[in-house]
């Protein structure tokens, strides 16, 4: 007798998968984008004033804790001591430099319209300029002979580059008072600082886990290495280059004192500035004033390489050239807060990808045997 074979009950098919969990994701992730737009549109205006801000508030933390234990717990007293001697020694020689760019432009302006410019002569020297000369020395010979007639031929370009300098001007004004509102959001972000910074760490924990929080580590390391490496050496050296010009009658000495200031940003140091003034000095005043004035710019051009090493632990690692770019970068993309704030922003970044790379195991150390 032969076995009888069992049927093979075949099993129910599976319900076609409904497509409403995944509508009603999307849903929510396009309403959660489309609230973050809206946030992102309203803070927009404020967004580099922000910035700056927190970059403040990180670098100036470690100072305002100093001041703090030294008030005897006084948070508040110290918070409002850091912001005063911050617009008193930031935005104060930035307001300067801004005036007297403003003053300068108004003084040609006035002599213009009055006909009292003078031009003087053209040296001989000139001529000898390597492919300008004989140009530069005919077009300045003619502006010192018939200085009327120059402008004539020349006023269209000279409207042209006036209103262009009355614009930049008035952007410098636009950016110092931006500036100058960051110190004082700054002086309110040092009590909370704390429990901001643990709030970042929670966020960067959510999305990039510990390796995020991290880098938020890195970041403010970083921020106040370039503020007290970079920014603060080149407004020490700017701060003390402009009290050595005003005292000793130098001309321009807010003009050349901002030279030396985006000079040491870039990490090329203030001697561009300070030789041609010292050279100045020796062809134009007295012997023993030069003498001083000499050994005081040679003192401010030596600050570079004894603070810095002091101000930044184990050195600053961002290379000159990121340095440079966000100088560059930030000027042209911000103006004068972008000055400062593009090489603090770049250096970060470099730093944060520079860890991040640094971070990837390599392919030797994952065949190892645990």
């Amino acid at each position: 007798m032969d076995d009888a074979q069992t049927p093979v009950k075949a099993e129910p098919a599976a319900p076609p998968a409904s497509i409403e969990p995944r509508v009603t994701e999307f849903l929510r992730l396009g309403v959660l984008a489309l609230f973050a737009y809206w946030s992102l549109t309203l803070v927009a205006p404020f967004a580099i004033i922000a910035i700056w801000a927190g970059i403040l508030a990180v670098a100036l933390y470690p100072v305002f804790r100093a001041l703090a234990a030294l008030f005897g717990g006084r948070p508040r007293l110290a918070a409002a001591a850091i912001t005063v001697v911050a617009l008193a020694v930031i935005a104060g020689p930035l307001a300067a430099i801004a005036l007297s760019f403003a003053e300068a432009v108004q003084a040609v302006l006035a002599k213009l319209a009055s006909g009292t410019l003078v031009v003087p002569a053209p040296p001989d020297a000139v001529r000898d300029w390597p492919l300008i000369g004989n140009w530069l020395h005919a077009a300045w010979a003619q502006a010192s002979g018939n200085l009327e007639a120059t402008l004539q031929r020349l006023a269209p370009s000279l409207l042209q580059a006036g209103g262009t300098v009355l614009g930049k001007i008035a952007g410098i004004g636009v950016d110092l008072i931006g500036f100058i509102v960051s110190v004082i959001i700054a002086g309110f972000l040092f009590r909370p600082g704390p429990r901001l910074g643990e709030g970042l760490k929670l966020f960067a924990r959510r999305v990039a886990g510990e390796r995020g929080a991290g880098f938020v580590d890195l970041a403010g390391a970083t921020i106040r290495n370039v503020a007290r490496g970079v920014i603060g050496v080149a407004l020490l050296q700017a701060l003390l280059a402009g009290l050595a010009f005003s005292l000793f009658g130098i001309p321009a000495a807010s003009v050349l004192a901002f030279a030396v200031l985006i000079f040491c940003i870039m990490q090329i140091g203030p001697a561009p500035v300070l030789l041609p003034v010292a050279i100045w000095a020796w062809t134009a005043m007295e012997t023993r004033a030069t003498l001083g004035l000499t050994l005081i710019l040679v003192l401010i051009g030596l600050i570079d390489n004894v603070l810095k090493p002091v101000l930044v632990a184990r050195g600053l690692k961002t290379p000159m050239l990121v340095i440079l770019a966000g100088v560059i970068g930030g000027t042209l993309s911000y103006g004068l807060i972008g000055l400062f704030l593009g090489p603090i922003v770049l250096g970060v970044f470099y730093d944060l990808v520079v860890a991040w790379m640094r971070s990837v195991p390599r392919p030797e150390d994952e065949t190892k045997p645990a």
